[in-house]
């Protein structure tokens, strides 16, 4: 990739924005910039170009168009290994742009707001910022991509490696999260538009990585955890594992599979689960009795099991799970008492799910 000589910096978050400023200028990089990052940057004492000096046209619409223009979007998108884009460029009057730096206007922290309004939501919808991002991210044999503050240190610290240059591995890298970004956002978008629609025409319901396992559901094949965005409250994915050892690929579906069935019920439940199956579930006046009434179902099952249950487990209950070996309890909470039972038991896993009845 050519040394990045100049950058184009337009972020609603502004986290980390002077200090990336600061550092590109330190390497001679020029700045274009517009709106409200251009004067963060112009406070700070950071020099920097305004889009509109480039482009010779002022922002109009309230900010709805700035950067949409052949000499913005023809510096990002033009091929370097072309001539004929190199040629365009000179007749044009066009400057390459090496690096694009956007993050999006808040829509999901937007639309999440109580109270919300419509003309809101809708102003919050980012049109110039995804449209850079993907010009950007089509062209990152010659564009490097930035779309999160996290990234700025690492791109800053390979820059000064390289000579001011940015790898092609990197490039790629950046832009497979470019387009993870904007993906995410146009998801979130319709989503919200989509309002109650019971059934809508698509699902998109974006998920993001929690951590590798192990392996799978066998030695031999690979998983990973996946988790929902936004995050869904009191699902088993957002569960606090509270002592044990990593979870298995088996750990988690059966995990899941006991958390999904005693939440169906509505007074204290518990189910022993064995590779999937339950293999003993019970409903009682008091937990502890639910759970002894599931565990004699199937007692040589319950040896090496999942054991759900829906509601906080006390000091009790806690000393009848260490009576058997248990991979795994999944519960609501956990009395103090109860936990300090638990953690004496060799081998298990406790996850405290957080809500209860």
């Amino acid at each position: 990739m050519p040394k990045v000589q100049r950058a184009l910096i337009s972020v609603s978050n502004k986290a980390g924005l002077v200090q990336l400023g600061r550092e590109l200028r330190g390497l001679g990089v020029e700045i274009l910039s517009s709106g409200g990052t251009f004067r963060v940057l112009r406070d700070a004492g950071i020099e920097a170009t305004q889009v509109s000096q480039v482009t010779g046209f002022p922002e109009i619409m309230d900010g709805r168009v700035k950067t949409l223009h052949p000499k913005i979007h023809g510096g990002i998108l033009a091929d370097r290994s072309k001539a004929g884009h190199l040629a365009e460029l000179k007749e044009h009057r066009i400057r390459p742009i090496d690096m694009v730096v956007v993050n999006l206007y808040p829509f999901e922290k937007t639309v999440a707001r109580k109270g919300v309004t419509f003309d809101e939501a809708i102003e919050n919808i980012d049109i110039g910022g995804p449209t850079m991002v993907r010009s950007a991210a089509k062209n990152c044999a010659h564009v490097a991509v930035v779309v999160k503050p996290s990234q700025y240190r690492g791109i800053v610290a390979e820059l000064k490696r390289n000579n001011g240059e940015i790898s092609l591995e990197t490039s790629l890298e950046l832009a497979r999260e470019a387009f993870r970004h904007t993906a995410e956002y146009d998801s979130a978008i319709y989503k919200y538009l989509s309002g109650e629609t019971e059934f809508p025409e698509s699902l998109l319901v974006p998920y993001r990585k929690v951590e590798d396992l192990r392996y799978g559901e066998n030695p031999h094949q690979r998983a990973a955890l996946y988790r929902s965005h936004p995050l869904i409250r009191g699902s088993f994915a957002s569960a606090r594992q509270l002592h044990g050892r990593a979870l298995s690929f088996n750990n988690l579906l059966d995990g899941d599979a006991a958390w999904s069935l005693v939440e169906e019920f509505e007074g204290p439940a518990a189910v022993v689960i064995k590779h999937s199956n339950p293999c003993g579930v019970a409903v009682a006046d008091e937990l502890s009795r639910a759970y002894r009434a599931a565990h004699r179902c199937d007692p040589v099952s319950a040896f090496g099991s999942v054991v759900g249950l829906n509601c906080e487990v006390d000091k009790d209950l806690a000393g009848e799970l260490t009576r058997t070996f248990i991979e795994l309890v999944v519960a609501p909470s956990y009395k103090k008492g109860a936990l300090g039972i638990l953690k004496k038991k060799e081998g298990i896993r406790i996850l405290e799910m957080g809500k209860g009845r």
